[in-house]
């Protein structure tokens, strides 16, 4: 039976969404941040460290943060902004025999002005079916003077080993390799990890494949321009306080993002873009 409820999630107030067959998400208000999808057939499909801060003032480390309004550290912002850091009310909840969804919503206010003058209203929308997670991120621009944002979902993937998954659909497709800031192209029909890798790859408009055995994924981003794939190996993991030495073996991000080119948002003006996963 579908359902949602509100919770406690290591102290955090969450809500989780009880979907079809099994199925559940769990968002935290901390951030707007999904911290758990298990599908139909039991399986948890995010990463969340076990050394992860849940202070309430901390980035969590894992699931699904929100990235915004600034991806990574490309301007003056806080690494990934500051939308990750804040509390997020739940807007709206529904749910149906075959799904169950939440939208949760932060605006700007004296604090977030204090880093970014700008007004805005972001929502993320979450949307559960049995084995299906369909993430979307909505940013309105409700002030008097246009402004631009770059922007990410932050999408923390489990795997069992990361050395045996292949990434497919990105074959072709331009990067900017930001361990070397070089650019180039993707020549390759898949995409394996056996090393450190930050790469942000610009215009994808494929489907991608994330083959890892029963934990499977196609990956397809709208409105996203961008695909971010970021694993930090054994070296810098292991100098992360909220990582665990062989938490790099069990994740890989694969992310929605608008990183290269900034959006250039018009007064009353909404940006939309979403994330889907599905089994496979």
């Amino acid at each position: 039976m579908t359902r949602i409820e509100t919770m406690e999630f290591h102290g955090l107030e969450a809500i989780r969404l009880a979907g079809p067959r099994g199925a559940s998400a769990v968002i935290a208000r901390h951030g707007g941040q999904v911290l758990s999808w298990i599908t139909g057939d039991g399986r948890e499909r995010l990463f969340l460290s076990p050394r992860a801060a849940f202070d309430g003032d901390t980035p969590i480390r894992g699931g699904i943060p929100v990235c915004f309004p600034q991806f990574a550290g490309r301007g003056p912002l806080p690494k990934h902004g500051f939308a990750r850091t804040r509390r997020w009310d739940i807007l709206e909840t529904r749910h149906a025999d075959d799904f169950a969804l939440a939208t949760l919503v932060c605006s700007d206010d004296p604090v977030s002005h204090a880093l970014w003058p700008h007004a805005f209203r972001v929502e993320l929308t979450v949307l559960l079916e049995a084995d299906r997670l369909d993430v979307e991120l909505a940013v309105q621009n409700t002030g008097e003077s246009t402004w631009a944002f770059t922007a990410a979902l932050h999408s923390y993937l489990r795997v069992v080993q990361v050395e045996d998954v292949t990434l497919e659909g990105l074959r072709g497709t331009e990067y900017a390799d930001c361990l070397t800031n070089e650019v180039r192209r993707d020549t390759g029909v898949e995409l394996s990890f056996d090393r450190e890798i930050d790469r942000i790859y610009e215009g994808v408009s494929r489907p991608l494949l994330l083959r890892a055995g029963n934990l499977s994924l196609g990956v397809h981003g709208e409105g996203f321009p961008d695909v971010v794939v970021w694993n930090p190996w054994t070296e810098k993991c292991a100098a992360m306080p909220d990582m665990t030495v062989d938490s790099w073996r069990h994740m890989l991000c694969v992310e929605a993002a608008v990183a290269v080119r900034p959006v250039v948002l018009a007064p009353g003006k909404t940006w939309i873009g979403r994330q889907t996963l599905v089994v496979v």
